[in-house]
Order: C-alpha cells, then sequence, then structure tokens
C-alpha cells in the first residue's frame, strides 16, 4: 500500500529579510513493514503501521510517501519485503515492527541482518537502553538497524506505546545517517525531535522560515 504526501512543499523558495533562501522540504519515501502471523490472518487489527505513519507525519517536515507491508512472520518472505523497499521502491527508511524477540517465530533481526550490507550496532544498542527505562524484558529484544544501498533499515517494537517510545529515544540519529548514506535531507519538528547534524551540516531550522505572505 501506498500513501501520497499530506505535505506538498510545492509553494516554492522562500527568501527572508537577510536573503536566506528557503527551499522547500525534500520529499522521502519510507517503508512501513508489521510483521505479524495473526495480524496478517486478520485474526485482529495491526496497530503498528498506523502507529508507525502518525509518528513519522507528526515528527518529520519533509512530504512523505509511505509505503505499507503487513506479512506474517516469515524469513524468506521478510527477505524479499526489504529488498523490494530498499531496492525498487527505493526507499530511503524502512522500519519494521515485530519479531524481535526471543520466540521461535520471531525471526525479524535474522532477516534483517541477511539482507544488510552494514550493521550499525549503537542503534540495537540504544533502542534496548531506550526500553529498559520503560520494562526490564528489553533485554530479551534483539532489534538491530542496519545499511542496505542507501537505506536505513531499523526493528521496532511491536506495541505502538513502545513504538513511540523507541522513536523518540533514538531517531535524533537518524536524519545525518540518512545524509551520510546519499538520501534526502530530514527535517524535523523541534518541538518533538532536535536531530543532531554537526554544524556544517545543518540548514536553518524550518520554524525559523519566514510565513508566506498569503498564509499570514
Amino acid at each position: 500500500m501506498t500513501t501520497e504526501p499530506t505535505r506538498s512543499g510545492e509553494q516554492g523558495a522562500l527568501a527572508d529579510s537577510a536573503d536566506q533562501v528557503w527551499l522547500p522540504p525534500e520529499a522521502t519515501r519510507i517503508g512501513l513493514v508489521s510483521v505479524s502471523d495473526r495480524a496478517s490472518r486478520g485474526i485482529y487489527a495491526d496497530e503498528g503501521l498506523p502507529a508507525l505513519e502518525h509518528w513519522l507525519r507528526e515528527v518529520l517536515w519533509n512530504p512523505l510517501h509511505i509505503e505499507t507491508r503487513l506479512i506474517p512472520d516469515e524469513q524468506a518472505l521478510i527477505e524479499a519485503t526489504l529488498i523490494e523497499l530498499t531496492d525498487t521502491v527505493r526507499c530511503d527508511l524502512v522500519l519494521t515492527t515485530g519479531g524481535t524477540g526471543p520466540a521461535p517465530r520471531d525471526v525479524t533481526p535474522e532477516a534483517t541482518l541477511a539482507v544488510a550490507h552494514k550493521v550499525l550496532p549503537g542503534f540495537g544498542e540504544q533502542m534496548r537502553a531506550v526500553s529498559l527505562q520503560y520494562v526490564p524484558t528489553a533485554i530479551l529484544s534483539r532489534q538491530v538497524g542496519v545499511i542496505r544501498g542507501q537505506a536505513l533499515i531499523l526493528n521496532l517494537p511491536g506495541q505502538p506505546k513502545a513504538i513511540r517510545e523507541t522513536l523518540d529515544g533514538v531517531f535524533a540519529a537518524v536524519p545525518y545517517c540518512i545524509d551520510l548514506i546519499g538520501g534526502p535531507y530530514l527535517e524535523t519538528r523541534l518541538a518533538r525531535i532536535d536531530a543532531f547534524r554537526p554544524k556544517t551540516a545543518r540548514r536553518p531550522a524550518r520554524e525559523n522560515a519566514p510565513v508566506p505572505e498569503e498564509d499570514a
């Protein structure tokens, strides 16, 4: 399923009194994958995909092209889905939800590592550290972060509350990572997430842009 942007960014460049040119936010394509045997069979409604999309639209200024997939806990299918989203659909960021625990059917990390070109251990370490602030069973999570081509893939928990807590705790590092692998410049709403970049890689915050006259 594909969801088109809700913020088009087509108003063109703006210039403030200091002649700072403000370009529209760059569009980005993001893949969302919910891995669940029961939700994929319709036994219960999937909550992971709506939670992910809501969080992203709440935090990012960028126009978002969202690609969603709801699939069972089958390693070969998870691998094929991740490859499709990164290599064919050309997503800049892929977020998975579910399948990261120790149960026999939890194979999302194995599938993610199988398609990875580079592993970023810090993401998994930080996601567990964040979750441990809320539940002691976070040590059972096997979430990973990897790069495939020019896409960042992150495994997230399955529950909406845990998804939000985890993204709040690690997303500040995501935009610069995507910069480094050749993706679009992700702009976050500072009231929610202040993305970290070196000073030389930062652009002016979108909150400081002048308001177009027709909207003033």
